[in-house]
């Protein structure tokens, strides 16, 4: 519980800030995009281009992580059918069902199984962040307006993602010095990410859609757990790493969805409090997935 309460703490801060301080709505709209065009995209190019990945090792773990958010992403987008759903809301909300929060992700891994677990992670991460991305990315582009490929096409977070891992399977690194230009860049993003949310904050806006809100919380916080213990057990996935792919499911999700969703016109304070919730139910599931996953 204690990993992840700092990043509330940040959430509270932002708050706080925005409705005490002479800090307010203006102030974080601007942060919005410097987190949004530069910050989050450094920080994935630069985690990524840098992990050390090995995938022979790991096909099987990066197809089961696949696999988790495959489901998650079927299940938000069948919502959908369901009558009195508002376009917008969804389009903006159902990111939140399979995205995942990369840093916790990280720091657990770690936890668990030391520098082994981070490599493990880095190379989920590396398949799934683009497609968890272009996932996100299409139904606010769709319900938008915008040219969906086009929008794919220039999204900075695809486009750092996809420009890290190439630069990953290419063997390239950049001069030491822009190396770590470019890290202590990429530092800003956490912190200033989840002040933001905590900034855009109205968790009352959960109440123009609670039943959609809990569907959505239930996906990430129940259905992917499950689904990563059933995937885990039919691919006799070797203990560490099964215990690893449903620490994965069970992660809360991306703070970055608010920024995404408000940069893109969605419905910037529902997803607000979507973030806040499954941060706070991952306070309290996480540690109880890990024991089952332990077990």
């Amino acid at each position: 519980m204690l990993l992840l309460l700092p990043d509330f703490l940040l959430i509270a801060a932002g708050f706080l800030l925005c409705r005490y301080t002479p800090l307010d709505r203006p102030v974080w709209e601007a942060a919005e995009k410097l987190v949004y065009f530069l910050l989050f995209p450094v920080l994935l190019f630069n985690s990524i281009s840098r992990s050390t990945l090995s995938p022979g090792d790991t096909m099987t773990l990066m197809g089961a992580g696949l696999g988790v958010m495959g489901a998650g992403i079927a299940m938000a987008y069948a919502l959908r059918w369901v009558p009195g759903v508002a376009p917008r809301t969804l389009a903006s909300g159902s990111q939140v069902a399979f995205r995942f929060n990369t840093f916790v992700g990280l720091a657990l891994a770690e936890r668990l199984h030391g520098a082994q677990g981070v490599a493990w992670i880095a190379m989920i991460v590396a398949v799934c962040v683009p497609v968890a991305n272009v996932a996100a990315v299409y139904p606010l582009a769709r319900h938008g307006g915008h040219g969906y490929l086009r929008e794919l096409a220039r999204n900075p977070l695809i486009v750092a993602t996809l420009t890290g891992l190439a630069a990953n399977l290419l063997g390239l690194r950049l001069p030491e010095p822009a190396a770590i230009t470019l890290q202590k860049i990429g530092l800003a993003a956490l912190p200033l990410g989840l002040m933001a949310v905590g900034a855009g904050l109205r968790l009352g806006a959960l109440k123009d859609a609670p039943w959609l809100a809990a569907a959505l919380l239930a996906i990430k916080h129940l259905m992917l757990p499950l689904a990563a213990i059933g995937l885990g057990q039919a691919l006799a996935l070797p203990a560490p790493q099964a215990a690893l792919l449903i620490a994965f499911a069970a992660l809360p999700t991306a703070s970055s969805a608010y920024v995404l969703a408000v940069r893109m016109g969605g419905n910037g304070p529902f997803v607000a409090g979507l973030v806040t919730v499954s941060t706070l139910l991952g306070m309290v599931a996480l540690p109880m997935w890990l024991e089952v996953a332990i077990r």
